[in-house]
């Protein structure tokens, strides 16, 4: 999904950027494009980065979700230090990481290495994806300018999710799968010299200090959570090697939210869920999040390995899901405008619950039009329409001073949800090809999978239903 923003202010302490503003642009759009393009861009050289390093089916899983959970784990904290310290350095920063983590990455040859490298872009990627909102905020002032520089910056944010299909399947036929993570390298490297040599530095100039406990504990609690799901493909819920794991995780969870209770200034103020429009808007993305983010990395490794598509040939299957979500994200404010938030996100909701049902039907035989493309379709549809009308919400009943910070709250939400989604339905597909590795277990397997996602957004959408506010009276008083 194409990122959710928030109205941004401009800090008293600002200083404006003496740089041409189409040049602000493009680096602070450019680096934005790397982190969106990077959380899809892998999917589909999924089945070549498991036979180039023989990666195991846990492993696989790890290639996606190292990096979301960090991504998550992160962000808040990347943020904030950005405030403190300087957009431009924190910016300068975070790409960095990123651009030495994918070279790391496209280098990998053992599975570890690369599983390494991808925590290490999580990290980079939380650092400096808020630092480019932040950036554009302060250097274009408040009224149209502004206006179309965050415009642009989420079209953007929405166009490299959408091509991430496209551009792997691209990199891993005509070059290698390597190629997804090492074509950040020049790219990073050149915006990294344009920010340099170009952008100015501002701060809050606050004397807030940063939650790195918070951070730490919150990322390693679900990583600790996920690693004990997918432990139960091999080992069964009721073995030590996932026991264990998710008892240390939620342990960790537990010490996490103590410590943001005590914290001076912590990482997830806990005083915000107290607002209903927040903690129910919270919740069902967590959900909601949970059965959608799964649905490229099943859909790339059907379409390959079941149905034999080339990489290329996966991602070009994917330009209409790509366009049906970034239209549903287009359409999703004057929807809103005319029925209603929460009955906006509700419908979007059971259009994708719809389309995962009808996708849960695949099988060995599967055509494109009747297999990948309806169903593909409606899920990516509903996909779009659900995100925005539940961030506004989420918003609307929160404080102006903490809309940023509620917003960042509901994108960490959706990124949490789906690491720990993707381990539970990658398990729950996993249990019908633990013993048979045939072309018709494997579709079997991904159907199930498809099918529960199906019944989480439906529980999401009971829950939309049920708690969220419907206007924003409710919101502010809920």
């Amino acid at each position: 999904m194409p990122p959710i923003t928030a109205p941004a202010t401009l800090p008293d302490t600002a200083r404006r950027t003496t740089a041409p503003a189409w040049l602000v642009m493009l680096l602070v759009c450019a680096g934005q494009f790397l982190v969106v393009l990077d959380v899809s861009v892998v999917n589909v050289a999924l089945p070549a980065m498991r036979t180039g390093l023989g990666l195991s089916e846990l492993g696989l899983q790890w290639i996606v979700n190292a990096y979301v959970i960090t991504f998550a784990g992160f962000m808040l904290l990347g943020g904030r230090a950005a405030d403190l310290f300087g957009r431009k350095r924190i910016f300068v920063l975070g790409l960095a990481l990123f651009t030495i983590a994918s070279l790391g990455g496209g280098l990998a040859q053992q599975p570890w290495q690369l599983i390494a490298a991808r925590t290490v872009q999580g990290v980079g990627a939380a650092v400096l994806s808020p630092a480019t909102l932040t950036i554009l905020t302060t250097s274009f002032p408040t009224g149209p300018a502004r206006t179309r520089a965050i415009g642009t910056w989420t079209a953007v944010g929405a166009g490299g999710g959408a091509v991430g299909g496209l551009v792997g399947g691209v990199l891993t036929e005509s070059l290698s799968w390597r190629w997804v993570l090492l074509i950040n390298v020049p790219v990073g490297a050149l915006v990294l010299a344009g920010a340099v040599l170009w952008l100015t530095e501002s701060r809050q100039g606050t004397g807030r200090r940063l939650d790195v406990p918070g951070a730490l504990l919150v990322t390693g609690g679900l990583a600790l959570v996920a690693y004990g799901i997918v432990q139960t493909e091999t080992d069964g819920w009721a073995s030590a090697s996932a026991l264990l794991p998710l008892a240390a995780g939620l342990i960790v969870i537990a010490a996490f939210l103590a410590v943001e209770a005590r914290a001076k200034a912590p990482l997830m103020p806990l005083g915000l869920f107290r607002l209903r429009s927040v903690s129910s808007a919270n919740a069902a993305m967590v959900l909601a999040g949970a059965a959608m983010f799964s649905m490229w990395y099943f859909l790339s490794l059907y379409v390959q390995n079941v149905l034999g598509y080339r990489p290329l040939q996966a991602g070009l299957s994917f330009i209409p899901h790509s366009l049906s979500i970034v239209l549903g994200s287009k359409i999703a404010p004057r929807l809103m405008n005319r029925v209603g938030a929460k009955t906006l996100a509700i419908t979007g909701a059971g259009i994708s619950a719809a389309g995962m049902v009808w996708q849960g039907t695949m099988d060995v035989h599967g055509s494109y039009l009747g297999t990948i493309l309806g169903p593909g379709i409606l899920m990516a549809l509903g996909a779009g329409l659900t995100a925005t009308p539940i961030a506004s919400i989420a918003t609307s009943g929160a404080d102006p001073a903490d809309q940023g910070l509620v917003s960042g709250l509901i994108n960490t939400s959706r990124q949490m949800g789906g690491a720990l989604g993707l381990s539970v339905l990658s398990t729950v597909a996993a249990s019908r090809t633990e013993a048979d590795n045939s072309p018709q277990a494997m579709a079997d397997g991904y159907g199930l999978a498809f099918q529960v996602g199906s019944l989480i957004l439906l529980v999401s959408l009971v829950l939309m239903i049920v708690a969220l506010p419907r206007r924003r009276a409710d919101a502010a008083h809920g």
